[in-house]
């Protein structure tokens, strides 16, 4: 292969450079590569319900969706997002002006990273946080700074985020409930942020994929707390919700402008997708609420079934409160360095997780630390527990 243009200048721009291959892509590799039950990448064995799946095919054969859909999404979905605003958390939005659809929550994030930073501005983010996270800030020519949530309790720490905010801090990235962690921030917590970004007139960006994943406490979105709707985008999607990962739909909701400017980017990436899985979404989220009872207590049944398999395998557990994640740590089983653990491990028991180091800065302060997403059938959490017990 030729020399790259320009002599010895590498073709990834010096941004995007540091990040390589994302950890899920290594380890989901390797699962397959060795036969191991994949504990790593977040997305459920089984699909999401019937009639949902249903609706979709309707749509393809009906010819709604089947071209390119509306640049903010379709009618049907918007509103029935606004709805689900309402109906869950009682905050009102304009499914016109102030709900906009996405390829995901990634794009989502994206989206609204790119088009609310300038280069050089600061960005609070917790960490460990979602790699996606990391790289968007970089695309932006952003500065991330790190709000470390640390073991045992993951909690926010009210004064560190308040001295990690400079003259050039512009934003808050907050994931709640939190992955990879499973903390949910309380309303204490909360209020302490929605404080603080008033004062100092910040804006925030809410990642709530999991919202409805809470297993212990209750999901409370920022936006709802007094003047905070006006300076936040609330990012979710139905991936999560829903077990249908692969479709990629996802939203914001926010005011007018904010919406305005995170549409004017996000044209630009893939300015439309997933037409007829909106108009599925539309009636998934219509749902009633027994649906969204029993998904949550289903992930609980789970998290408890892995959460004592792990336990018992002799790793301390760190039992989260949502999310379909569980963070643990090896030291007590004489180990360290959870990137080496992992890569080790399909090989020693059969068994892929995720390293928590890899959604830190301070690599050390996650190193022995390794996420295990629950969100497999009955069967195949029963089976890794007695692979692990191999430890």
């Amino acid at each position: 292969m030729s020399a790259p243009a320009g002599g010895s200048r590498p073709f990834l721009n010096r941004r995007l450079a540091a990040f390589g291959t994302t950890i899920f892509a290594e380890m989901s590799a390797l699962a397959t590569a060795t036969g191991s039950i994949n504990l790593g990448q977040g997305f459920p064995d089984t699909d999401g319900p019937a009639e949902i799946a249903e609706a979709a095919v309707r749509a393809i054969r009906d010819g709604r969706g089947n071209q390119y859909p509306p640049g903010p999404g379709v009618p049907e979905l918007r509103l029935a997002i606004a709805e689900h605003q309402r109906r869950f958390y009682g905050l009102s939005y304009d499914p016109d002006t102030e709900v906009l659809v996405t390829a995901g929550a990634t794009e989502a994030i994206a989206a609204a990273l790119l088009a609310l930073l300038e280069p050089g501005d600061e960005v609070i983010a917790l960490e460990p946080y979602y790699d996606s996270y990391a790289a968007c800030i970089a695309m932006a020519g952003a500065v991330r700074v790190p709000l470390t949530l640390r073991a045992p309790d993951f909690r926010l720490d009210a004064d560190a985020l308040r001295a990690a905010v400079t003259p050039r801090t512009r934003l808050l990235l907050l994931n709640t409930p939190h992955n990879p962690t499973g903390t949910v921030l309380t309303p204490a917590e909360l209020a302490a942020v929605a404080e603080l970004a008033i004062e100092r007139d910040l804006l925030v960006v809410t990642d709530e994929v999991y919202e409805h994943l809470v297993f212990d406490g209750s999901h409370v979105p920022l936006a709802s707390l007094p003047g905070m709707r006006e300076r936040t985008v609330t990012i979710s999607s139905a991936g999560k919700t829903f077990s249908f990962t692969g479709w990629k739909v996802g939203w914001i909701t926010a005011p007018p402008a904010l919406v305005s400017a995170v549409r004017s980017t996000k044209q630009f990436l893939t300015y439309v997708s997933s037409g007829p899985f909106q108009h599925a979404i539309a009636e998934a989220l219509a749902l009633p609420d027994s649906f969204y009872e029993t998904f949550r207590a289903d992930h609980l049944a789970k998290r408890d079934l892995l959460a004592d398999g792990l336990a018992a395998a002799g790793f301390e557990v760190f039992r989260p409160q949502g999310t379909y994640f569980i963070t643990t740590d090896i030291t007590p089983l004489g180990e360290k360095d959870g990137l080496a653990f992992c890569r080790a491990l399909p090989t020693r028991c059969g068994v892929v997780a995720i390293p928590n180091q890899v959604f830190y800065d301070d690599r050390s302060a996650g190193a022995p630390q390794v996420r295990w997403a629950f969100c497999k059938r009955d069967e195949v959490l029963r089976e890794a527990v007695a692979r692990l017990g191999r430890l």
